[in-house]
Protein backbone atom coordinates (compact mmCIF):
# COMPACT_ATOMS: atom_id res chain seq x y z
CA UNK A 1 0.00 0.00 0.00
CA UNK A 2 2.60 2.21 0.72
CA UNK A 3 4.34 1.81 -2.59
CA UNK A 4 1.28 1.83 -4.50
CA UNK A 5 -1.02 3.91 -2.30
CA UNK A 6 -3.62 2.75 -0.83
CA UNK A 7 -6.42 2.80 -3.22
CA UNK A 8 -4.78 1.93 -6.42
CA UNK A 9 -3.35 -0.68 -4.19
CA UNK A 10 -6.23 -1.98 -2.91
CA UNK A 11 -7.03 -2.74 -6.69
CA UNK A 12 -3.68 -4.12 -7.42
CA UNK A 13 -4.23 -6.89 -4.80
CA UNK A 14 -7.54 -7.80 -6.44
CA UNK A 15 -6.19 -8.25 -9.85
CA UNK A 16 -3.32 -9.82 -8.40
CA UNK A 17 -5.12 -12.44 -6.83
CA UNK A 18 -7.61 -13.01 -9.45
CA UNK A 19 -4.19 -13.76 -12.26
CA UNK A 20 -2.80 -16.02 -9.36
CA UNK A 21 -6.23 -17.87 -9.48
CA UNK A 22 -6.15 -18.04 -13.09
CA UNK A 23 -2.73 -19.35 -13.88
CA UNK A 24 -3.28 -21.47 -10.86
CA UNK A 25 -5.76 -23.71 -12.83
CA UNK A 26 -4.51 -22.83 -15.97
CA UNK A 27 -1.19 -24.11 -14.63
CA UNK A 28 -2.67 -27.75 -13.89
CA UNK A 29 -4.38 -27.56 -17.05
CA UNK A 30 -1.15 -27.15 -19.15
CA UNK A 31 -0.28 -30.18 -16.97
CA UNK A 32 -3.70 -32.36 -17.93
CA UNK A 33 -3.23 -31.12 -22.06
CA UNK A 34 0.75 -32.20 -22.00
CA UNK A 35 0.75 -35.32 -19.89
CA UNK A 36 2.66 -34.03 -17.35
CA UNK A 37 2.60 -34.23 -13.79
CA UNK A 38 5.38 -31.38 -12.83
CA UNK A 39 5.83 -27.68 -13.44
CA UNK A 40 9.40 -28.85 -14.82
CA UNK A 41 8.14 -31.60 -17.21
CA UNK A 42 5.30 -29.19 -18.30
CA UNK A 43 7.96 -26.83 -19.64
CA UNK A 44 10.18 -29.15 -20.72
CA UNK A 45 7.49 -30.88 -22.79
CA UNK A 46 6.62 -27.40 -24.05
CA UNK A 47 9.80 -25.45 -24.28
CA UNK A 48 12.53 -28.27 -24.07
CA UNK A 49 15.53 -28.06 -22.57
CA UNK A 50 16.01 -24.29 -22.13
CA UNK A 51 12.76 -23.66 -21.00
CA UNK A 52 13.46 -26.20 -18.59
CA UNK A 53 16.71 -25.01 -17.50
CA UNK A 54 15.44 -21.71 -17.10
CA UNK A 55 12.36 -22.60 -15.43
CA UNK A 56 14.31 -24.61 -12.71
CA UNK A 57 16.60 -22.00 -11.93
CA UNK A 58 13.55 -19.65 -10.89
CA UNK A 59 11.87 -22.25 -9.29
CA UNK A 60 14.81 -22.74 -6.96
CA UNK A 61 15.51 -19.00 -6.55
CA UNK A 62 11.69 -18.21 -5.08
CA UNK A 63 11.61 -20.56 -2.60
CA UNK A 64 14.87 -20.44 -1.82
CA UNK A 65 15.14 -16.84 -1.13
CA UNK A 66 11.49 -17.09 0.40
CA UNK A 67 13.68 -19.17 2.98
CA UNK A 68 15.73 -16.43 3.73
CA UNK A 69 13.15 -14.01 3.98
CA UNK A 70 10.74 -16.27 6.68
CA UNK A 71 14.89 -16.56 8.73
CA UNK A 72 15.23 -12.77 8.73
CA UNK A 73 11.16 -12.35 10.19
CA UNK A 74 11.91 -14.98 12.61
CA UNK A 75 15.38 -13.72 13.56
CA UNK A 76 13.55 -9.90 13.67
CA UNK A 77 10.40 -10.65 15.89
CA UNK A 78 11.43 -13.64 18.12
CA UNK A 79 14.48 -11.23 19.17
CA UNK A 80 12.22 -8.91 20.72
CA UNK A 81 9.88 -11.31 22.08
CA UNK A 82 12.60 -12.54 23.97
CA UNK A 83 13.99 -9.24 24.85
CA UNK A 84 10.50 -8.47 26.73
CA UNK A 85 11.79 -11.31 29.36
CA UNK A 86 12.19 -9.64 33.02
CA UNK A 87 15.38 -10.00 33.73
CA UNK A 88 16.57 -10.46 30.29
CA UNK A 89 19.55 -8.12 29.28
CA UNK A 90 18.23 -6.53 25.74
CA UNK A 91 22.13 -7.19 24.30
CA UNK A 92 21.75 -10.96 25.40
CA UNK A 93 23.51 -12.72 22.43
CA UNK A 94 21.09 -15.63 22.76
CA UNK A 95 18.64 -14.19 22.23
CA UNK A 96 19.50 -11.88 18.97
CA UNK A 97 18.36 -12.23 15.33
CA UNK A 98 21.36 -14.77 14.65
CA UNK A 99 21.25 -17.11 17.91
CA UNK A 100 17.63 -17.35 17.27
CA UNK A 101 17.82 -17.81 13.36
CA UNK A 102 20.39 -20.98 14.12
CA UNK A 103 18.69 -22.06 17.11
CA UNK A 104 14.41 -22.34 15.34
CA UNK A 105 16.87 -24.08 12.13
CA UNK A 106 18.24 -26.63 13.81
CA UNK A 107 15.53 -27.57 16.48
CA UNK A 108 12.34 -26.64 14.10
CA UNK A 109 12.89 -26.04 10.36
CA UNK A 110 15.38 -28.67 9.47
CA UNK A 111 13.30 -31.27 11.37
CA UNK A 112 10.10 -30.36 9.06
CA UNK A 113 12.16 -30.09 5.99
CA UNK A 114 13.53 -33.75 6.60
CA UNK A 115 10.03 -34.69 5.65
CA UNK A 116 9.76 -36.92 2.52
CA UNK A 117 6.45 -36.19 2.02
CA UNK A 118 4.16 -32.61 1.77
CA UNK A 119 0.91 -33.91 3.25
CA UNK A 120 2.97 -34.85 6.12
CA UNK A 121 2.89 -31.12 6.81
CA UNK A 122 -0.77 -30.61 6.61
CA UNK A 123 -1.43 -30.46 10.90
CA UNK A 124 1.54 -28.13 10.58
CA UNK A 125 0.07 -25.55 7.76
CA UNK A 126 -3.20 -25.83 10.08
CA UNK A 127 -1.84 -24.55 13.14
CA UNK A 128 0.03 -22.00 11.17
CA UNK A 129 -3.14 -20.61 9.06
CA UNK A 130 -4.97 -20.43 12.87
CA UNK A 131 -2.00 -18.11 14.07
CA UNK A 132 -2.27 -16.11 11.53
CA UNK A 133 -6.35 -15.17 11.99
CA UNK A 134 -4.64 -14.16 15.86
CA UNK A 135 -1.88 -12.14 14.18
CA UNK A 136 -4.74 -9.83 12.57
CA UNK A 137 -6.50 -9.85 15.44
CA UNK A 138 -3.59 -7.61 17.13
CA UNK A 139 -3.25 -5.93 13.99
CA UNK A 140 -6.54 -4.75 13.47
CA UNK A 141 -6.96 -3.97 17.27
CA UNK A 142 -3.65 -1.74 17.31
CA UNK A 143 -5.02 -0.10 14.05
CA UNK A 144 -7.68 1.27 16.19
CA UNK A 145 -6.02 1.99 20.02
CA UNK A 146 -2.14 3.20 17.98
CA UNK A 147 -3.16 4.64 15.26
CA UNK A 148 -4.37 7.66 16.04
CA UNK A 149 -1.82 8.63 18.03
CA UNK A 150 0.85 7.97 14.55
CA UNK A 151 1.11 11.13 12.47
CA UNK A 152 -0.05 10.35 8.80
CA UNK A 153 2.29 11.80 5.83
CA UNK A 154 1.57 14.07 3.62
CA UNK A 155 0.53 11.86 0.56
CA UNK A 156 -1.18 9.69 2.66
CA UNK A 157 -3.95 9.16 0.73
CA UNK A 158 -2.84 9.32 -2.67
CA UNK A 159 -4.75 7.47 -5.38
CA UNK A 160 -1.54 6.01 -6.76
CA UNK A 161 2.22 6.32 -6.10
CA UNK A 162 5.42 5.87 -9.09
CA UNK A 163 6.63 2.77 -7.23
CA UNK A 164 3.10 0.61 -8.07
CA UNK A 165 5.21 -1.74 -10.19
CA UNK A 166 7.41 -2.52 -6.87
CA UNK A 167 3.79 -2.87 -5.27
CA UNK A 168 3.10 -5.99 -7.87
CA UNK A 169 6.08 -7.61 -7.11
CA UNK A 170 5.79 -7.89 -3.50
CA UNK A 171 2.37 -8.74 -3.56
CA UNK A 172 3.12 -11.50 -6.23
CA UNK A 173 5.94 -12.50 -3.81
CA UNK A 174 2.68 -12.80 -0.89
CA UNK A 175 0.34 -15.15 -3.52
CA UNK A 176 2.99 -17.34 -5.52
CA UNK A 177 2.34 -21.01 -4.93
CA UNK A 178 3.00 -21.97 -8.69
CA UNK A 179 6.71 -23.77 -7.67
CA UNK A 180 4.11 -25.97 -5.18
CA UNK A 181 1.24 -26.60 -6.92
CA UNK A 182 1.83 -29.72 -8.40
CA UNK A 183 2.84 -31.50 -4.97
CA UNK A 184 -0.11 -29.88 -3.41
CA UNK A 185 -2.28 -31.27 -6.56
CA UNK A 186 -1.21 -34.70 -6.53
CA UNK A 187 -1.67 -35.22 -2.54
CA UNK A 188 -5.43 -34.50 -3.13
CA UNK A 189 -7.51 -37.23 -2.80
CA UNK A 190 -8.65 -38.33 -6.81
CA UNK A 191 -7.16 -35.08 -8.45
CA UNK A 192 -8.68 -33.45 -10.83
CA UNK A 193 -9.06 -30.27 -12.72
CA UNK A 194 -12.19 -29.26 -11.08
CA UNK A 195 -11.63 -30.11 -7.61
CA UNK A 196 -8.30 -28.30 -8.46
CA UNK A 197 -10.39 -25.27 -9.23
CA UNK A 198 -12.76 -25.34 -6.43
CA UNK A 199 -9.89 -25.89 -3.84
CA UNK A 200 -7.94 -22.82 -5.91
CA UNK A 201 -10.90 -20.33 -5.65
CA UNK A 202 -11.76 -20.71 -2.25
CA UNK A 203 -8.23 -20.16 -1.09
CA UNK A 204 -7.35 -17.21 -2.68
CA UNK A 205 -10.87 -15.69 -1.82
CA UNK A 206 -9.75 -16.49 1.66
CA UNK A 207 -6.04 -15.37 0.98
CA UNK A 208 -6.88 -12.00 -0.91
CA UNK A 209 -9.34 -10.55 2.11
CA UNK A 210 -6.79 -11.82 4.99
CA UNK A 211 -4.20 -9.79 2.48
CA UNK A 212 -6.78 -6.81 2.88
CA UNK A 213 -7.09 -6.79 6.28
CA UNK A 214 -3.53 -6.41 6.95
CA UNK A 215 -2.90 -4.27 4.54
CA UNK A 216 -5.57 -1.96 5.41
CA UNK A 217 -4.94 -2.10 9.35
CA UNK A 218 -1.56 -1.96 8.68
CA UNK A 219 -1.40 1.16 6.51
CA UNK A 220 -3.99 3.14 8.49
CA UNK A 221 -2.14 3.00 11.54
CA UNK A 222 1.61 3.73 10.20
CA UNK A 223 0.58 5.46 6.24
CA UNK A 224 4.09 6.59 4.88
CA UNK A 225 5.85 5.12 8.01
CA UNK A 226 5.58 1.42 7.06
CA UNK A 227 7.96 -0.93 7.39
CA UNK A 228 8.96 -4.29 4.87
CA UNK A 229 8.14 -6.09 8.06
CA UNK A 230 5.28 -4.44 9.72
CA UNK A 231 6.36 -5.99 13.36
CA UNK A 232 8.82 -3.48 13.28
CA UNK A 233 6.80 -0.68 13.07
CA UNK A 234 5.55 -1.85 16.83
CA UNK A 235 6.56 -0.30 20.31
CA UNK A 236 8.65 -3.01 21.53
CA UNK A 237 6.86 -2.43 24.98
CA UNK A 238 3.46 -3.60 23.45
CA UNK A 239 2.93 -6.31 25.42
CA UNK A 240 -0.34 -7.36 22.64
CA UNK A 241 1.87 -6.61 19.53
CA UNK A 242 4.81 -9.10 21.73
CA UNK A 243 2.80 -12.02 21.53
CA UNK A 244 1.35 -10.92 17.89
CA UNK A 245 5.46 -11.35 17.45
CA UNK A 246 5.60 -14.75 18.98
CA UNK A 247 2.86 -16.25 16.92
CA UNK A 248 4.23 -14.43 13.58
CA UNK A 249 7.49 -15.91 14.00
CA UNK A 250 5.99 -19.63 14.75
CA UNK A 251 4.06 -18.77 11.54
CA UNK A 252 7.12 -18.51 9.46
CA UNK A 253 8.87 -21.15 10.92
CA UNK A 254 5.99 -23.52 10.37
CA UNK A 255 5.48 -22.14 6.93
CA UNK A 256 9.59 -22.28 5.80
CA UNK A 257 9.65 -26.45 5.46
CA UNK A 258 7.38 -26.00 2.32
CA UNK A 259 9.43 -24.00 0.52
CA UNK A 260 12.25 -26.34 1.03
CA UNK A 261 10.22 -28.95 -0.31
CA UNK A 262 10.42 -27.59 -3.38
CA UNK A 263 14.31 -26.26 -3.36
CA UNK A 264 14.93 -29.73 -2.89
CA UNK A 265 12.57 -31.16 -5.56
CA UNK A 266 14.23 -29.27 -8.19
CA UNK A 267 17.65 -30.51 -7.06
CA UNK A 268 16.27 -33.96 -7.66
CA UNK A 269 14.88 -33.50 -10.79
CA UNK A 270 17.59 -31.82 -12.39
CA UNK A 271 20.88 -33.67 -10.59
CA UNK A 272 19.43 -36.90 -9.68
CA UNK A 273 16.82 -37.86 -12.11
CA UNK A 274 13.72 -36.83 -9.61
CA UNK A 275 14.60 -39.31 -7.32
CA UNK A 276 16.67 -38.58 -4.17
CA UNK A 277 18.55 -41.80 -1.92
CA UNK A 278 18.05 -41.41 1.97
CA UNK A 279 21.40 -39.91 2.35
CA UNK A 280 21.23 -37.33 -0.45
CA UNK A 281 17.59 -36.59 0.74
CA UNK A 282 19.36 -35.68 3.77
CA UNK A 283 22.56 -33.84 2.61
CA UNK A 284 20.67 -31.66 -0.03
CA UNK A 285 18.43 -30.83 2.69
CA UNK A 286 21.12 -30.32 4.95
CA UNK A 287 22.89 -28.15 2.71
CA UNK A 288 20.35 -25.89 1.21
CA UNK A 289 19.47 -24.55 4.88
CA UNK A 290 22.38 -24.27 5.86
CA UNK A 291 23.47 -21.92 2.95
CA UNK A 292 19.89 -20.41 3.56
CA UNK A 293 20.60 -19.77 7.12
CA UNK A 294 24.17 -18.39 6.15
CA UNK A 295 22.82 -15.47 4.01
CA UNK A 296 19.90 -14.77 6.19
CA UNK A 297 22.49 -14.09 8.75
CA UNK A 298 24.15 -11.17 6.74
CA UNK A 299 20.74 -9.48 5.37
CA UNK A 300 18.85 -7.89 8.19
CA UNK A 301 16.40 -5.52 5.52
CA UNK A 302 13.24 -7.45 4.64
CA UNK A 303 11.89 -4.98 2.34
CA UNK A 304 14.32 -5.11 -1.21
CA UNK A 305 14.17 -8.81 -0.26
CA UNK A 306 10.41 -9.07 -0.94
CA UNK A 307 10.62 -6.92 -3.90
CA UNK A 308 13.23 -8.23 -5.93
CA UNK A 309 12.54 -12.19 -5.57
CA UNK A 310 8.92 -10.81 -6.22
CA UNK A 311 9.61 -9.23 -9.62
CA UNK A 312 12.38 -11.66 -11.09
CA UNK A 313 10.76 -14.91 -9.51
CA UNK A 314 7.47 -14.48 -8.57
CA UNK A 315 6.21 -12.42 -11.41
CA UNK A 316 7.67 -15.41 -14.29
CA UNK A 317 6.26 -17.76 -12.18
CA UNK A 318 3.09 -16.23 -12.00
CA UNK A 319 2.56 -14.62 -15.36
CA UNK A 320 4.83 -15.33 -17.77
CA UNK A 321 5.21 -19.14 -17.83
CA UNK A 322 1.88 -20.43 -17.23
CA UNK A 323 0.45 -18.37 -19.91
CA UNK A 324 3.48 -19.63 -22.40
CA UNK A 325 2.91 -22.86 -21.24
CA UNK A 326 -1.03 -22.81 -22.31
CA UNK A 327 -0.90 -20.35 -25.22
CA UNK A 328 1.61 -22.91 -26.93
CA UNK A 329 -0.23 -26.08 -25.78
CA UNK A 330 -3.95 -25.44 -26.68
CA UNK A 331 -5.96 -25.51 -29.63
CA UNK A 332 -8.84 -23.40 -28.65
CA UNK A 333 -8.91 -20.83 -31.14
CA UNK A 334 -7.06 -17.11 -30.25
CA UNK A 335 -10.46 -15.45 -29.31
CA UNK A 336 -11.00 -18.43 -26.84
CA UNK A 337 -11.08 -16.04 -22.91
CA UNK A 338 -8.50 -18.37 -21.51
CA UNK A 339 -5.62 -17.31 -24.78
CA UNK A 340 -6.89 -13.67 -24.12
CA UNK A 341 -6.06 -13.65 -20.41
CA UNK A 342 -2.96 -15.30 -21.40
CA UNK A 343 -1.94 -13.03 -23.92
CA UNK A 344 -2.56 -10.05 -21.44
CA UNK A 345 -0.92 -11.87 -18.76
CA UNK A 346 2.01 -12.20 -20.50
CA UNK A 347 2.49 -8.87 -21.75
CA UNK A 348 1.50 -7.29 -18.01
CA UNK A 349 4.15 -10.12 -16.64
CA UNK A 350 6.74 -8.58 -18.65
CA UNK A 351 6.49 -5.21 -18.56
CA UNK A 352 6.35 -5.89 -14.25
CA UNK A 353 9.43 -8.08 -14.42
CA UNK A 354 11.85 -5.65 -16.43
CA UNK A 355 10.73 -2.05 -14.83
CA UNK A 356 10.07 -3.57 -11.45
CA UNK A 357 13.94 -4.59 -11.37
CA UNK A 358 14.78 -1.47 -12.66
CA UNK A 359 12.83 0.55 -10.27
CA UNK A 360 13.60 -2.01 -7.22
CA UNK A 361 17.55 -1.02 -7.80
CA UNK A 362 17.18 2.50 -8.17
CA UNK A 363 14.30 3.55 -5.56
CA UNK A 364 14.71 1.11 -2.73
CA UNK A 365 12.65 1.17 0.12
CA UNK A 366 13.92 2.29 3.33
CA UNK A 367 14.78 0.23 6.00
CA UNK A 368 14.46 1.13 9.82
CA UNK A 369 15.74 -2.35 10.82
CA UNK A 370 16.46 -2.63 14.89
CA UNK A 371 15.10 0.61 15.38
CA UNK A 372 12.75 1.92 17.67
CA UNK A 373 10.14 4.59 15.77
CA UNK A 374 9.78 7.85 16.66
CA UNK A 375 6.16 7.47 17.82
CA UNK A 376 7.04 5.26 20.57
CA UNK A 377 9.51 7.36 22.69
CA UNK A 378 7.16 9.39 24.79
CA UNK A 379 7.71 9.53 28.67
CA UNK A 380 5.08 6.80 29.95
CA UNK A 381 3.20 6.44 26.50
CA UNK A 382 0.41 3.56 26.67
CA UNK A 383 -1.14 1.92 23.91
CA UNK A 384 -3.73 0.99 26.45
CA UNK A 385 -4.53 3.89 28.59
CA UNK A 386 -3.29 6.95 26.71
CA UNK A 387 -5.14 10.38 28.43
CA UNK A 388 -5.30 13.27 26.47
CA UNK A 389 -1.80 14.59 27.63
CA UNK A 390 -0.24 11.95 26.28
CA UNK A 391 -2.01 12.48 23.34
CA UNK A 392 -0.79 15.94 23.13
CA UNK A 393 2.76 14.95 24.07
CA UNK A 394 2.96 12.43 21.31
CA UNK A 395 1.60 14.79 18.73
CA UNK A 396 4.21 17.63 19.80
CA UNK A 397 6.85 14.73 19.73
CA UNK A 398 6.01 13.73 16.22
CA UNK A 399 6.14 16.65 14.31
CA UNK A 400 9.92 17.24 15.99
CA UNK A 401 10.40 13.84 15.02
CA UNK A 402 9.33 13.70 11.75
CA UNK A 403 11.91 15.54 9.59
CA UNK A 404 13.98 12.29 10.63
CA UNK A 405 11.97 10.20 8.18
CA UNK A 406 11.82 12.33 5.57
Amino acid sequence: MKQAGFPLGILLLFWVSYVTDFSLILLIKGGALSGTDTYQSLVNKTFGFPGYILLSVLQFLYPFIAMISYNIIAGDTLSKVFQRIPGVDPENVFIGRHFIIGLSTVTFTLPLSLYRNIAKLGKVSLISTGLTTLILGIVMARAISLGPHVPKTEDAWVFAKPNAIQAVGVMSFAFICHHNSFLVYSSLEEPTVAKWSRLIHMSIVISVFICIFFATCGYLTFTGFTQGDLFENYCRNDDLVTFGRFCYGVTVILTYPMECFVTREVIANVFFGGNLSSVFHIVVTVMVITVATLVSLLIDCLGIVLELNGVLCATPLIFIIPSACYLKLSEEPRTHSDKIMSYVMLSIGAAVMVFGFVMAITNPQDCTHGQEMFYCFPDNFSLTNTSESHIQQTTQLSIVNISIFQ
